[in-house]
């Protein structure tokens, strides 16, 4: 079940909302829990009972630990825990990876075995909550936050269902505190606020992203040899608005559901069109995933606190590398990890004084260029087509075959480019903390915001039922 979908939007998050508002205090949780484990049963019935049988482990496992006096007993409680839960990623996202690719190595040898494998499918979201699983984990055991006494509230703060299928990544202290009192957060301006906020990712993704996704592939889904460069170009650029708004779209609705129940989601996104250098980037984009990576792997590795550059610049192609196969399991994405790390280490290298060399504006044009390549990578899955894209992009010709862009293509898209870039100028984040940033209004701008609220929906709520398009690209990782 996504958030764009007539199921959801129109049953599913009205009930909830109006059983969890009818029920006593000491009953949100389980209505909580219960429409959480409901909502992922219904994409992946099956699967439900990997995160419930892992969480239970996981519990108690943490309980222990945190009990234990004995270092040694601890780091056992913590390498089992981690082992089981990056052993269930593994098995699930990466073993067709690396059996493909075993006999694909067999047979460029000569050799006629190969190993037999049934595919299995991927668990809906289980990059997600297999990462918030060791922000618990390890979080008890550097003794940041003490562990949860009640099995049902860690349980909740796994399968919470906003965050279930596309994050944020919430890391464990965070909210822990949220899980078990959301008092303070229960406020009738922050859940209006959390309806505004979902209805303006609802329609990020509805008006724009569905628009540009279908542009998108009606040009990169072609054979290569079919497509002019101009169109190549549109492709490109169609899919980095396409992913901004779907997944930005998507974590804004999670954040607003979250709110209108008294929890308060870390931000996942900033404007990250607008950055200047690729490190820049990555503290705009997905944040929580570069949170997450940040304390969970790269300060571990030495962080910036290495005896030699050599050092600092394997631990940002670790951390990256790392990244590109947390995405998915494909060359594609590794490829697209190690770009975007050699882009980090060239930063450190030379790269920043080229871009103060330059100035702002000309290092966000570079940047946004640079990131738009990258795209090709994560877009198509095949790391030789993408190669024969990016040629094609870097290739004026027009023999190729023409065909038409979709007609609502070029309105969408410079509504997509103003947003993109709106935050750019000193009024423009005046704006967007306005809109982003508020915990109260006025009666004159709730009334104002949710008369526009109300408009959006009904437009979103008339798209998705009047057509079959509604992708969502994060679904998958």
């Amino acid at each position: 079940m996504v958030f764009s979908s007539i199921v959801f939007l129109l049953f599913f998050l009205p009930i909830f909302l109006l059983v969890y508002h009818l029920v006593p205090k000491s009953l949100k949780n389980i209505v909580l829990l219960g429409f959480s484990i409901f909502f992922y049963s219904w994409g992946a019935p099956l699967f439900i009972f990997v995160i419930l049988g892992t969480t239970l482990l996981d519990f108690f496992l943490v309980g222990r630990m945190d009990a234990s006096e004995s270092e040694a007993e601890r780091k056992t409680m913590l390498t089992i825990s981690v082992l089981v839960n990056l052993g269930l990623l593994f098995y699930f996202k990466y073993s067709n990876f690396f059996v493909e690719n075993i006999n694909t190595t067999l047979k460029a040898a000569g050799l006629h075995t190969a190993i037999h494998w049934t595919k299995l499918a991927l668990p809906i979201g289980i990059s997600f909550y297999t990462f918030e699983t060791l922000t618990y984990v390890v979080d008890v055991y550097r003794r940041v936050h003490k562990p949860l006494k009640n099995f049902w509230d860690y349980q909740l703060y796994i399968i919470l269902f906003p965050k279930l299928i596309a994050g944020p990544i919430t890391r464990y202290h965070d909210i822990a505190a949220q899980i078990t009192d959301r008092t303070e957060n229960e406020t009738i301006d922050l859940k209006l606020i959390g309806f505004y906020r979902f209805i303006i990712g609802l329609s990020k993704k509805m008006l724009i992203a569905n628009a540009m996704g279908a542009q998108a592939d009606s040009i990169m889904q072609h054979p290569i040899d079919e497509i002019s460069w101009g169109y190549a170009w549109f492709g490109a650029l169609a899919y980095t608005m396409q992913i901004y708004f779907d997944f930005s779209g998507y974590s804004d609705m999670a954040v607003g559901i979250c709110n209108m129940v008294g929890f308060r989601l870390p931000e996942n996104f900033n404007s990250p069109y607008t950055a200047t250098s690729i490190t820049d980037f990555w503290r705009r984009w997905h944040i929580t995933l570069g949170s997450w990576m940040r304390n969970y792997l790269y300060i571990p590795l030495g962080g910036n606190q290495v005896a030699t550059p050599a050092r600092l610049y394997a631990n940002l192609w670790i951390v990256f590398l790392a990244s590109g196969f947390w995405h998915g399991a494909s060359w594609s994405f590794l490829f697209w990890g190690a770009y975007h790390g050699f882009f980090l280490v060239a930063e450190r290298s030379f790269l920043n004084k080229f871009y103060a060399f330059i100035g702002k504006y000309p290092s966000m044009l570079l940047t946004f260029l640079l990131v738009l390549i990258g795209w090709v990578f994560f877009r198509i899955e095949k790391l030789s087509d993408g190669f024969q894209y990016l040629k094609l992009m870097f290739s004026p010709q027009q023999h190729h075959r023409f065909f038409l862009l979709n007609n609502d293509f070029y309105p969408v898209l410079i509504v997509a480019l103003c947003f993109s870039f709106f935050a750019m100028t000193d009024w423009g984040k005046k704006a967007q903390a306005f809109v982003f940033e508020r915990t109260t209004y006025s009666l004159g701008v709730h009334a104002a915001f949710m008369s526009a609220a109300t408009l959006f929906l009904a437009l979103c709520v008339a798209m998705i039922a009047g057509s079959n398009f509604n992708p969502f690209i994060y679904f998958r990782f």
